[in-house]
Parts: C-alpha cells; structure tokens; sequence
C-alpha cells in the first residue's frame, strides 16, 4: 500500500510532553467500527465497563533500561560531545547503539561518559567504537562488561525519551518514573510499551473486581517503534526485529479464554504483535520464545488479538498502520480527526484509544 495513505497532520500543541498524573485520569476514545460515529469519548477509569466479565487484558511487562547517555569523543587530542541510545546488548561488553552526530564517531574513537565529574561507583564508563553497521549504529564495547556495567549504565543514563519529545525538552528524574510501566519486571527494552503506562493498580484491581484478567507477556520494545516508513510502499519497508516471550502458562490461560468465547483485549501494540507471532494459522497461541519482526498493514489477517487498547500514533508510522489493519483505514482516520478536534493529547504520553476490530460489526 502507498505510504501516504497513512498521513495526517496533527497540531503540534496536541504532542504531551509530560502525562496526566494520576496514569488513569488520561482520556479513553473508544472507537467501534461500521454505521454511525461509532466514538465515544471516556476516561481509563471507564475501561472496566466497556469490556466484559472473563475478558482478558494482555499487558507488556519489558522494563527500559535509562538507555540515554552523553558523553565525549576522544581522538587524539580532539573531543567532540556525543549522543548516544543503546539500542541491544550483543554481549557482557558490547551494545548495538545510535549516536548523534554519528559523523563524529569513527572505529578505534574512545567514548568518555559521565565526563562532567559524575562518575560511577564502578569507575568511569567509557567505551571504545569497534565499527558502525550499514544503518549507520555503532557496535561499543564498554571497559566495564557485565553486572557493573549494568549498574554504570543505570547510575549515567537517561530515560530513551522519544525523539518528538527528547527534542523539547531533556529526560529528567521524573521520566524514571513516567516511562516506565508500574508493572515493569523484565529488563530489555529502549522504549516503553506506552498504552501501559495509563495503569495504576488500583485500575487492574478494579478490572479483576469485575472478573477481567490480567495477564503478561514480554516483547523488548526497541528504537524502531518511533521509526517512520521512508519508503513510497509498505512493501518497501524492513522491521526491526525485537525479542519477545510468551510463557506455557500464560499461552494455556489466553487459549482458555478464547475456548469459553471471551475477548483477548491486548493492551499496546507491542502486545499484540507479540501475540500474533505466537499463534499458528488456525488461532491457538503457542509458547514463543525469540525474535520477532512482524509487520501489520491493512489485509493482515488477525488471528488471535479481538480488541486493542492503544495510544495516538504517529503519522506513517507502522503502528498507525497496524491499527488501520485493525479497525479499518477510514475509521482510524475519522478517529483521529475527532481526537484531534476534541483535543486528546498524542504519542507516548498522551490519552488512549480503544479499539474494536472492523468486522466486529
């Protein structure tokens, strides 16, 4: 399909920077596909009452890693300050990173982190440019290697804010907490699994108060979340690919749901695209264990997933066409021009949407 079908404009105003506190009190847009408006304007508290008693909500339990760092080029006697986003560990030493300017950076550079006096514990956390790959990322290889470099990275790093928020404003203290799920457990990811986000405990204990369960994949979610699709077609587009799991139980749990004609309702598309690449062709989901690059356009064939609860995406992005794959093209794009129109705030830390597929009706 033609990339530019999945355009639209949004104002820049409606881009939040900082979410709602409490989580909960974000807007809910719940969006039902077919005749009429089919929209109806809520809040994440109403979410116990829109779903039904046996449903299941499937939550992303990745925890982001503070991926974020500054530092300075060393070569020679020339430095240059840098930018850097760790993107995959490849060993106990060494991460997959992008950089900026990543002009500055050559194979054998030295990278000194911390450099303005807040060393670690551990020491300082440099690392040496051992090459750059054909997209352009870097492969660092750290002095420090396993736990102390974990413990270095999270003492230097910044939360890997998006670039449509990193570029307003710097990651702070409070981003530790804003980015980061309240149900985040499983280390890995660069960017959070942002639908949630919009969960307190107190909202999971009322949906279970309501007979819904909670339930927890992972899918390490990495930069090419926020990735636009350059090319003029879908077709010409690459996934990153990202690791994910899906336990025995958990998969056994969610088949039984579906068994006794209940909703998996999967919250976020990191969720949901884990769980379409965990389940075979006649719709049982499988235990998985690996990576996966999948990519959802409209035509794509849902097999698993019956209700999606998602954030406001970016325009060509592979998320807001995978939500075009599932409530229809059109009805995604009357969606947003109605949450444009009523003010609902976007991306990462912005209101939600509730999303039932475009054969529900």
């Amino acid at each position: 399909m033609r990339t530019d079908l999945f355009d639209f404009d949004l104002p820049e105003e409606l881009i939040a920077l900082r979410p709602v506190h409490p989580r909960d009190a974000a807007r809910l847009l719940a969006v039902t596909p077919g005749g009429g408006e089919g929209l109806a304007d809520r809040t994440m508290t109403d979410l116990p009452t829109l779903l039904s008693p046996g449903d299941a909500l499937v939550f992303n339990d990745t925890r982001v890693i503070p991926a974020a760092l500054k530092g300075t080029r060393v070569r020679g006697q020339a430095t240059a300050r840098v930018s850097v986003n760790l993107i995959e560990r490849l060993d106990a030493q060494c991460w997959q990173a992008l950089a900026r300017p990543a002009k500055r950076l050559e194979a054998g550079d030295r990278i000194q982190f911390g450099g303005d006096g807040n060393l670690c514990l551990s020491g300082a956390l440099d690392a040496t440019v051992e090459g750059r790959g054909q997209e352009g990322e870097l492969t660092l290889r750290f002095d420090l290697s396993g736990a102390a470099l974990h413990d270095a990275i999270e003492a230097q790093g910044a939360m890997p804010l998006p670039p449509y928020i990193a570029a307003k404003r710097p990651a702070d203290d409070q981003d530790r907490i804003d980015y980061q799920t309240t149900f985040a457990r499983e280390e890995g990811a660069v960017a959070a699994p942002t639908a949630g986000l919009h969960f307190t405990p107190a909202l999971i204990a009322a949906l279970e108060s309501h007979g819904i369960t909670a339930h927890f994949v992972t899918l390490h979610v990495g930069p090419g979340t926020f990735l636009p699709v350059r090319s003029e077609d879908t077709e010409g587009h690459n996934m990153h690919a990202e690791y994910g799991v899906v336990s025995t139980e958990t998969a056994l749990a969610l088949n039984a749901v579906k068994a006794r004609g209940n909703k998996i309702v999967a919250v976020g598309t990191t969720s949901l695209r884990l769980l379409e690449s965990a389940a075979d062709d006649v719709g049982t989901l499988r235990p998985f264990a690996g990576e996966t690059a999948i990519f959802i356009t409209p035509g794509y064939r849902f097999r698993f997933v019956d209700r999606l609860l998602t954030n406001f995406h970016l325009p060509r992005s592979t998320l807001f066409m995978l939500v075009a794959a599932f409530s229809g093209l059109d009805t995604m794009r009357r969606a947003y021009a109605h949450a444009i129109g009523e003010r609902y705030r976007f991306y990462s830390y912005g209101d939600a949407c509730l999303l039932s597929p475009e054969d529900a009706s």
